[in-house]
């Protein structure tokens, strides 16, 4: 049976010397991988234009545009958001690790360059990358709506159905940068600090009936986040109108009317459950119940009114 040779493997190395230059190029190739060199960011911007290499290995520090704005630059492109790229620098201070990072690279070696660890290194992030790509196919086809984006709040990459939600919503975010409103920033880094799913959710200020969801870090400068439209909204309004509620009674009862519990109604909203508690002893007042399922069972009869 005749078999098809395996694919190898692109790396493009950026680099200003051509020594080490010559180093990657004769270790990368021993290793069968196809390399592309450049001396400069402007000549690796040329190149990515005409292919995506599998993973770059860039030089921190070059005259002109060094590689810090090089990499902020092939991040721009959608097609190379998932192309791990590997810093290279004599520098090993806290700060330029922090830079190169927060660039969009995903490892950061100093130099001189040890060619065994570079390429242990190389071979992780080429699988990472794969997984990566294989996971966000999934969801591709999945039907979620769900977004990834950078610490700043710039989106890196959203499924279908997110993309189609964000923009027949105007506003929701800059549609040159795609950049999430700058508000929800302190949610964003509040959100990182807590537990997968744990963190309360964030409406949008231009729409508040859509909300944002933290599910977890996807990378070490990759939040994943998730769409989804808060049907409460409208239940909360109605109930503090026509029950005699405040707005924040009326939300409660909006989410304990779908089936919450206490600590569930805490998280979502963002309070601890010892006012959700309070919360509901006024309601229960107010509605002239006792306990919450005949509390729901008024909020069911109030939404079938008006259904």
């Amino acid at each position: 049976m005749i078999t098809e040779p395996k694919k190898r493997d692109v790396a493009l190395v950026v680099d200003d010397s051509p020594e080490t230059l010559r180093l990657l190029t004769d270790a990368l190739d021993g290793a069968g991988m196809t390399v592309m060199v450049a001396l400069d960011g402007a000549a690796a911007m040329r190149i990515v234009d005409q292919i995506t290499p599998d993973i770059i290995l860039l030089d921190a520090m070059m005259p002109g545009m060094d590689g810090f704005e090089t990499c902020r630059r092939l991040k721009r492109d959608a097609g190379l958001s998932n192309v791990p790229v590997i810093f290279m620098t004599g520098l090993a201070e806290t700060e330029h690790i922090v830079r190169g990072l927060e660039a969009g690279g995903v490892d950061y070696v100093t130099k001189p360059i040890v060619i065994e660890e570079m390429l242990a290194r190389i071979r992780v992030h080429l699988v990472n990358a794969r997984l990566t790509q294989s996971a966000r196919a999934a969801l591709d086809v999945s039907g979620r709506f769900l977004l990834a984006v950078n610490r700043q709040g710039k989106i890196m990459w959203a499924t279908p159905q997110a993309q189609r939600l964000l923009m027949d919503n105007p506003g929701l975010v800059s549609s040159e940068e795609m950049v999430l409103p700058e508000a929800l920033q302190p949610w964003l880094d509040q959100a990182q600090t807590s537990k997968a799913g744990k963190a309360p959710a964030a409406s949008f200020p231009a729409t508040p009936e859509l909300k944002l969801h933290y599910m977890g870090n996807a990378g070490p400068n990759e939040i994943l986040l998730r769409l989804a439209k808060d049907t409460s909204a409208g239940l909360a309004v109605q109930f503090s109108s026509e029950l005699g509620l405040t707005t924040r009674e009326g939300e409660v009862l909006s989410w304990l009317a779908k089936g919450k519990t206490n600590r569930d109604i805490a998280q979502i909203l963002g309070l601890s459950p010892r006012t959700v508690d309070k919360h509901l002893e006024q309601i229960y007042a107010k509605l002239g119940v006792e306990n919450r399922t005949a509390a729901a069972a008024m909020a069911a009869n109030a939404t079938r009114r008006n259904g």
